[in-house]
């Protein structure tokens, strides 16, 4: 989105006929409403505008919930912004903490400032860049009393003796209009805790692609050097490079719905005593949390027993495979795949586990043949350490019948094995 469809778009007329147009849930749909707002005799701009917006409503649904319907969004903008739920309980640590007041640097469409917001904080938001500073301050307007919206950059506005801020804060202005320079860039200096999702995708408002860890916005040696100086959280990519990371910082790796959406470090009274590992879970309104002091021990590898469980990506990240398997009195399947397998009919929050049936012939012919023989007309085909296309393999099954089950294609050591298991829970 360009400069001047957000003006035209933000106007009360732009809004209304945004709010008017309802879902755009497809390009044929996007096409037709073109024609037929172009035809009603709007501009091109404040059409682009409109469409495009109702388009992404769609889309960040799923992120938002009922705060979608007023909010604004540019693509990448809502590519890269945390969901409120996993945005709320970030906020719930800054309470927990006794932080007041927190500065969001590159804070985007204002994804986590309004999580902070909504829970009661004071928020300094920051963005770079002009069109998304103006969208953040649209979507944080209900809470004007306790937020500001600023566009600048955050090695400008915040105080950190490196340097990459030897400049000072020439430039970075309240946004909406006036140079306050140094005045009132060092008023940041007064946060509790600062909040740091460097941009890791390349500047646009649509069409970007990822950078390598050295080309984030702002650089990731400023952002570790500020963070060593204030209460800070850092979100990273959950595939982030370990030993990249802060040694005694607290690394937390978050799941939503089965999804591994971000690894976040924390730090100063922000990162809890004793804890360097930790994995959040949540599905729906439930949230589950395991911590360590570190990665944990393997577990014994132990051969096929009545459960598998397949633990949730954050686990894995975490590196606490080991501590869930002992939890549920199981070994590993194998040492290099993470799969847990054990005896004992107990599950956890932090995998999704299966009623062994039996294992089955690997070769597609006589696994097609195996799974007619058994009546399995619904399979949900799962794989872990075997070059296998789960849909590629569905077309040469065949398959017949009224019963369901899971396939569970995997390997130990160098043997490919074929479970057939049933959800448990």
């Amino acid at each position: 989105m360009e400069m001047r469809e957000l003006t035209a778009l933000l106007t009360a007329d732009g809004l209304r006929l945004l709010d008017e147009l309802g879902p755009v849930t497809s390009t044929t749909d996007a096409a037709r409403a073109v024609s037929r707002l172009r035809a009603a005799g709007h501009s091109p701009d404040l059409v682009s505008a409109v469409v495009s917006q109702a388009r992404l409503r769609v889309k960040a649904a799923a992120k938002f919930g009922d705060f979608t319907d007023r909010m604004l969004f540019t693509r990448a903008g809502l590519e890269q912004a945390t969901r409120l739920v996993v945005g709320a309980h970030h906020a719930h640590r800054m309470r927990a903490a006794g932080i007041g007041r927190v500065a969001d640097l590159g804070c985007g469409i204002g994804g986590d400032a309004l999580a902070f917001a909504a829970a009661g904080l004071q928020v300094d938001a920051v963005d770079a860049d002009e069109v998304t500073a103006a969208i953040a301050a649209y979507n944080l307007a209900p809470f004007a009393d306790t937020v500001t919206v600023r566009q600048g950059t955050a090695q400008a506005l915040l105080p950190v003796p490196r340097p990459q801020t030897a400049t000072g804060a020439r430039g970075a202005h309240a946004f909406g209009g006036d140079e306050r320079g140094q005045t009132e860039a060092s008023a940041l200096s007064d946060v509790d805790a600062i909040w740091l999702d460097p941009a890791r995708r390349t500047a646009g408002h649509s069409e970007t692609a990822r950078v390598g860890a050295d080309d984030y916005t702002p650089p990731l040696d400023w952002v570790f050097a500020a963070a060593a100086q204030y209460a800070a959280g850092i979100k990273l990519g959950p595939g982030h490079d370990r030993d990249a990371l802060p040694e005694h910082a607290e690394t937390q790796w978050v799941s939503a719905d089965g999804s591994v959406t971000e690894l976040v470090v924390w730090t100063g009274r922000l990162a809890r005593p004793g804890v360097r590992r930790a994995a959040l879970v949540l599905r729906g309104d439930t949230a589950h949390e395991l911590t360590a002091s570190d990665d944990a021990a393997d577990a014994d590898v132990r051969e096929l027993g009545a459960y598998l469980h397949e633990p949730d990506g954050a686990v894995i990240r975490a590196r606490l495979i080991g501590e869930v398997a002992r939890q549920l009195q199981g070994g590993m399947l194998d040492p290099h795949i993470a799969y847990i397998t054990g005896d004992t009919a107990v599950t956890s929050p932090f995998v999704q586990s299966f009623r062994v049936r039996e294992t089955l012939p690997v070769g597609a012919k006589a696994l097609s043949a195996a799974l007619r023989a058994r009546g399995i007309g619904t399979l949900e085909i799962k794989k872990r350490g075997v070059d296998v296309d789960p849909a590629a393999l569905r077309r040469t099954l065949s398959l017949r019948g009224d019963e369901a089950a899971t396939l569970i294609l995997t390997r130990v050591g160098t043997t490919r094995v074929a479970v057939l298991a049933d959800r448990v829970g």
